[in-house]
């Protein structure tokens, strides 16, 4: 078995049958708030887009909960979110290392997609690659002052920003795309 076999393979096994995904103009569901995720071992930032898909803005800062449980903390306040914004869709950023691969970041963040799934039925959960976005994030805070010491959820709702703003953007492009191809496009 060569080495993209077995990417494309543990990359399946690891999302538990949600990989990396993109926006797409046959699974998009139209108009309506996005939330995007950015999962930490210690903190998971949130960010919310308007209903239009145009922007995202920081929500909030959840404690990872330190147990596992049959209901854990942070998987019941992220669907609460989901309800309260009344969410068409959630993007969960998966933290693929520089070369493409899935590393203990990415399995990670693929369990806790997969376990919010269960708890908020019929809201699409995706996983798009987040590469660099907490590094990104932490960089352009830094860089307008914002010191780093003490501003970690700040930066993990920054990391959240930057996934959901990049799914939006990426959206606009090819709904823009599929509609100049003729297609119906909602949203």
């Amino acid at each position: 078995m060569d080495s993209s076999e077995n990417s494309d393979t543990s990359e399946k096994v690891i999302a538990g049958g949600i990989g990396p995904e993109r926006p797409s103009a046959d699974t998009d569901p139209g108009r309506g708030r996005r939330i995007g995720i950015d999962v930490g071992s210690v903190r998971i930032g949130v960010a919310a887009s308007d209903p239009d898909g145009v922007l995202a803005t920081p929500v909030e800062t959840v404690a990872r909960a330190k147990r596992s449980g049959a209901e854990p903390v942070d998987l019941i306040r992220i669907a609460e979110i989901v309800r309260e914004y009344e969410a068409v869709e959630v993007i969960v950023g998966l933290p693929r290392t520089l070369r493409g691969e899935n590393g203990s970041s990415a399995k990670i963040a693929a369990s806790f997609a997969k376990r919010l799934r269960r708890m908020i039925p019929g809201v699409p959960i995706r996983l798009s690659d987040e590469r660099l976005t907490t590094v990104s994030a932490a960089r352009a805070l830094r860089d307008s002052g914002v010191r780093a010491r003490g501003q970690r959820q700040v930066i993990d709702q920054a990391a959240a920003v930057a996934i959901l703003q990049g799914w939006l953007d990426e959206r606009s492009a090819v709904l823009k795309s599929a509609g100049d191809a003729g297609g119906t496009v909602v949203g």
